[in-house]
């Protein structure tokens, strides 16, 4: 666990160094908008038609103001023949029901086509992100939380997907209606607009040094995020563990310190933010007072219409209040960035070795294995096995044991090419592994581990798992092999039994045997074995035991053995010791030799004799 957080805060600060390219990633993002250009430009044009219609709607309606104004007026200073024209407060007034209608749909499809084409492009990232998965080396999950990767796949790209959407849509009309108000408020008033715009500049400078204020803290907003997220679920996983040592407490403060620092980041950076719009709106405000006493003034001494004057201070507030949106989007637009930023971090990740240009393919697998000269090290500084070679033909069960640490998964990792060779190589009947298709090689390949992994589902689809095409005869049959098929049909619903999340209603002996049948429905050529009974009791270990006899005929096997007594009859057996093979050959062979094998199998036995 410590190490994982030791990977995870490098990580992070890495992550702050990249962070600090908004330009570039804000560049990046919007790239992903090109498939749908025409459907965006569309999007554009629509919200623009409608904001001039919206726009060009208040000095309409002052036209009846002043219709009804001059008319009352007229009527009671006694001008002859003074009267309000009623029809052609009705012409205008069917006029801009027209314009409201138009404009209306206007933005309703605006919003219907972005939806659509922000979702794709969403669905797209998603698909990125989906995609890079596999390509990433075992290293980065190695030495990265499951919670931070879910962070980043889950909260952080919907924070883009949600905020994106909207700041689009806010951005266009935004503008348009800052540029189409500016017009009709020049049409009336130079003088007016002027004042108006005044109020612009302190606006703009403000916004900008409260985003810059508030961009560090939206970062840490979402690290923090993605450490509270991989924290939780580190936890959750290991409940029963925390519990029985009673660190209960410690989980909570540590807890408390991680949601410390979410809170932190995130009051500062709402803060800072929230206090954009209440100054926004006090600057307009005060632009606001001063064009309502200039335009009385020039109402009374330059005869300015009075429809024109209520039309203007419309247009001051549709000027206004864009201008706080924008505000509003950018502080939206930090809380973007900031997630896409650890999204494409995420991307960035340097993924595994890239395929052979012209990769073989093995039609006919033997099972032959041959480690020639192998030299590994997880880090190039320390290299762990020196110089490796074996020499594995097919059929044969090699057993691997050795100490904690000797270096025995590692032989398994290389085998699958989670990890690649520093030198050497490793080939399958005489082809070497790296010239095949990763998804080729691991094909020919099955694994029985000590961590069993089972889904939510049911019994049988969990063991069809192994081969998605076999019938629920083939399903049966593999169950039978593994010493399954008793134990499943006590279950109320058999084989249609629904396993929980965490596949805790039925043993760890049984999760076993379904993961054991499962293998044996791939029928691969090379297996690869965990031992996993020291967990379960004495007659589930004799099945499990009998079910791994099952599955290993004809087959090459590798074992990675823990009780020595369980390998007797493996035809090799590799005796590891810091990363290199100190003794080779079967049980008997190095019985003989007394040496390091001996003594660990006499020390075993002694423990279970005195046990």
């Amino acid at each position: 666990m410590s190490s994982h957080k030791m990977h995870g805060a490098g990580r992070v600060s890495a992550a702050v160094e990249r962070a600090n390219d908004f330009k570039g990633t804000t560049k990046r993002l919007f790239g992903y908008f090109k498939t749908y250009k025409f459907q965006f430009i569309l999007v554009i044009l629509l919200i623009i038609a409608g904001t001039i219609l919206s726009a060009v709607a208040p000095k309409i309606l002052g036209s009846i103001t002043t219709l009804v104004f001059n008319g009352s007026v007229a009527k009671l200073q006694g001008v002859p023949g003074a009267f309000i024209d009623f029809e052609q407060i009705l012409v205008i007034a069917v006029r801009l029901i027209i314009i409201y209608l138009v404009s209306a749909a206007c933005t309703y499809t605006a919003g219907f086509v972005l939806s659509n084409a922000s979702q794709k492009t969403m669905y797209n990232l998603r698909r990125d992100v989906d995609n890079k998965i596999p390509k990433l080396p075992l290293r980065y999950f190695d030495s990265t939380t499951h919670g931070d990767i879910l962070s980043r796949v889950t909260n952080d790209v919907d924070t883009i997907s949600t905020s994106l959407q909207q700041s689009v849509n806010q951005f266009v009309t935004s503008i348009t209606t800052v540029i189409s108000v500016a017009v009709m408020m020049l049409s009336i008033s130079p003088l007016l607009t002027l004042i108006a715009i005044l109020t612009l500049p302190f606006t703009l400078l403000f916004t900008k040094n409260v985003v810059k204020r508030s961009q560090k803290y939206f970062r840490g907003q979402q690290q923090s995020l993605g450490r509270t997220s991989g924290y939780i679920e580190e936890m959750y996983t290991g409940h029963n563990v925390v519990r029985v040592f009673n660190h209960e407490q410690t989980c909570i403060d540590q807890f408390e310190q991680l949601n410390e620092d979410l809170y932190q980041n995130s009051w500062k950076a709402q803060f800072i933010s929230s206090i954009m719009m209440p100054i926004v709106n006090f600057i307009g405000n005060i632009g606001y007072v001063l064009v309502c006493v200039l335009g009385g003034i020039l109402a009374a001494t330059s005869g300015l219409a009075v429809g024109n004057i209520q039309a203007f201070l419309q247009y001051m507030r549709q000027f206004t209040n864009p201008i706080g949106q924008i505000a509003n989007i950018m502080n939206m637009f930090q809380s973007t960035i900031a997630a896409a930023e650890r999204v494409f971090d995420f991307l960035d990740e340097t993924e595994e070795i890239p395929e052979s240009e012209k990769p073989k393919k093995l039609d006919h697998i033997e099972g032959n294995v041959q480690f020639d000269h192998v030299q590994f090290g997880y880090r190039p500084d320390r290299i762990l096995i020196h110089d490796l070679n074996i020499d594995v033909h097919a059929g044969q069960t090699v057993a691997i044991v050795g100490p904690t640490g000797a270096g025995k998964t590692t032989i398994i990792n290389l085998l699958l090419r989670f990890y690649d060779v520093n030198s050497g190589s490793i080939k399958v009947d005489g082809v070497d592994i790296r010239d095949m298709r990763r998804e080729d090689l691991r094909s020919i390949f099955g694994m029985v581990l000590q961590d069993t992994w089972l889904f939510g589902g049911t019994i049988m689809e969990n063991i069809r798992y192994g081969k998605l095409n076999a019938t629920d005869e083939e399903v049966k049959q593999a169950a039978k092999s593994a010493f399954a098929d008793s134990f499943i049909k006590t279950l109320p619903e058999g084989y249609d039994t629904m396993l929980n999340e965490e596949a805790n209603n039925i043993s760890q002996g049984q999760k076993q045997l379904l993961t054991i049948a499962r293998a044996i429905l791939s029928d691969p050529p090379i297996m690869i074995l965990d031992e996993a009974t020291s967990s379960v009791d004495t007659r589930t270990e004799l099945l499990i035991q009998q079910a791994m006899k099952n599955l290993m005929h004809g087959r090459t096997n590798f074992v990675i053995a823990h009780r020595l007594s369980t390998i007797r009859h493996a035809d090799m057996i590799l005796v590891l010791k810091d990363g290199d093979i100190i003794e080779m050959g079967n049980h008997d062979s190095l019985m003989a030799q007394h040496g390091f094998y001996y003594n660990l199998y006499n020390s075993q036995f002694a423990s279970s004799q005195g046990a």
